[in-house]
């Protein structure tokens, strides 16, 4: 069984296209920042909220997503990102 066969399953309940809330936590540097909001497009609505004491921030990204394999990309590509943490 694969990593995202429970969130695949999951999704393909749904109809899409669909607006998904992507969520993840990663360290706070621009190098980590840079690498993760490079995972979604010009039109999506992201945003941060940095830790008490500034060492992580937590992304919230809402995108148009064409269908689950499309958000299962995502996440494949977010793994590779050193010290993220998907949500």
């Amino acid at each position: 069984m694969g990593t995202f066969d429970a969130l695949r399953a999951q999704l393909e309940q749904q109809e899409w296209p669909n607006l998904y809330m992507f969520k993840f936590i990663v360290p706070n540097d621009n190098h980590h920042l840079a690498q993760v909001t490079a995972l979604f497009n010009a039109n999506s609505e992201i945003s941060y909220h940095h830790s008490g004491k500034g060492t992580y921030v937590s992304l919230s990204a809402k995108e148009v997503m064409l269908s689950a394999d499309d958000i299962i990309a995502v996440y494949e590509r977010a793994a590779l990102i050193p010290g993220i943490i998907s949500l």
